[in-house]
């Protein structure tokens, strides 16, 4: 059997000590940036590999790190996951995987199971918008030693932080888009308004038609899932209506996507005579031929970075006291041709 690489076998090939190989594999700030930087290249030529029980032991900490997510078969959220490895990672942390499906009891199970493996924080995406009365929610809360990092769906729970971004503005800027577009009667695709993110999209879209003196019309907001199949169950409602919409802002790509496919199908021109807006930016709605999706970009890698560096902050804190951090990220809105009326292709 081969012998594995130590750190005194890393030493020996540097000329430095055991202790500075220690420290520069842990990254300490007291080792210089080249030093730090040596020591891993060569560990890495070494194929040195740190054993995670004794620093474990050592330090109190199972460098395991918990991800909760409603599901990850969705760019958003599998890029989310993405920023927050790149971000643990190269910290010698490792990130387990969890998805809820959007149920209220498996939510709870992934929570304690993370607990029960004593992870060394969560950060999670709700999927039960009274996750607070939850009792394994609240023993969470209650262990402080475990930090809990809210992203993208979010319950405002004091001490708890939070990564989001700025749905209102974003639900403002894609119904502001249509309207400058010479649409009039929009409609909105919303999602479950219990949580945070889509009531923020549906008021987005209130207050740019109030802001235009276009008036609220409370039959045009049909309430839909995340998906194709339930965009284009709306799409229908709305096309069978006596006086049809001119536009759509949907508060998910999918159910964008699934409107657009009913809308064509029953003969109708996109952008021409109806303008459709979705929200996530998905990979698909900028290869979609023929008809790219207008949407609003919400930066999940950028989101997933910042939760992680919450939580390094948070884990680094050997204060009683921390300070809570709500950051909110900026979304862009994508202007393609599924909404605007002088597209050049």
């Amino acid at each position: 059997m081969k012998k594995k690489t130590t750190i005194y076998d890393i030493a020996a090939k540097l000329g430095l000590t055991a202790a500075t190989v220690s420290r520069a594999l842990n990254n300490n700030v007291k080792i210089s940036l080249n030093t730090r930087k040596l020591v891993l290249e060569t560990a890495l030529e070494m194929n040195y590999e740190q054993n995670k029980l004794a620093l474990a032991l050592k330090s109190g900490k199972s460098y395991n790190v918990g991800v909760i997510v409603p599901r990850i078969d969705s760019n958003f959220f599998s890029s989310v996951i993405r920023g927050i490895e790149e971000e643990l990672y190269p910290k010698g942390y490792h990130v387990i995987i969890c998805q809820t499906h959007n149920q209220e009891n498996l939510e709870i199970e992934k929570i304690n199971s993370l607990l029960n493996v004593q992870v060394d924080g969560i950060l999670m995406s709700i999927s039960n918008a009274n996750l607070e009365n939850d009792k394994g929610f609240n023993k969470l809360i209650r262990n402080k030693r475990t930090p809990l990092i809210f992203f993208d769906r979010k319950k405002n729970i004091k001490g708890v932080s939070s990564v989001t971004v700025d749905d209102f503005k974003g639900g403002y800027e894609a119904t502001k888009h249509l309207i400058e577009q010479g649409c009039r009667r929009i409609a909105h695709l919303s999602n479950d308004r219990k949580f945070e993110i889509f009531n923020n999209r549906f008021l987005g879209y209130k207050k740019a038609l109030s802001d235009n003196g276009i008036e609220f019309d409370e039959s045009l907001v049909i309430e839909t899932q995340s998906n194709v199949l339930d965009g284009r169950r709306a799409a229908r409602l709305l096309l069978d209506m006596e006086t049809p919409p001119d536009a759509i802002f949907s508060s998910s790509d999918f159910a964008a996507l699934g409107a657009i496919q009913e809308i064509k199908e029953s003969g109708f021109n996109i952008p021409e005579d109806m303008c459709v807006v979705g929200f996530s930016n998905e990979p698909f709605t900028r290869f979609m031929e023929l008809t790219t999706i207008t949407t609003v970009d919400q930066f999940p890698l950028d989101m997933g970075r910042k939760a992680a560096q919450v939580f390094l902050e948070e884990v680094g804190n050997t204060e009683d006291t921390k300070t809570t951090q709500n950051i909110v990220l900026t979304p862009e809105l994508i202007v393609r041709r599924s909404s605007s009326k002088k597209w050049k292709d």
